[in-house]
């Protein structure tokens, strides 16, 4: 026979962990592509994407 697996819920804390920052507006932003250039605004981008919850954002020159 093979082994028996626990199948257990993850704890409340694991799965949010992080999470309630980003829920109030503290994101962990890092760089991806720096001063890529827009062709359709003209300008510089920037492109930051949190640590935590993966959401991106754009921040033009």
């Amino acid at each position: 026979m093979g082994d028996v697996v626990q199948f257990k819920r993850p704890k409340v804390s694991l799965l949010h962990k992080g999470n309630t920052l980003c829920r109030s507006g503290f994101h962990k932003w890092e760089v991806i592509n720096e001063k890529q250039f827009d062709v359709k605004q003209g300008k510089l981008v920037t492109v930051y994407r949190c640590k935590r919850c993966a959401k991106i954002k754009s921040e033009a020159l």
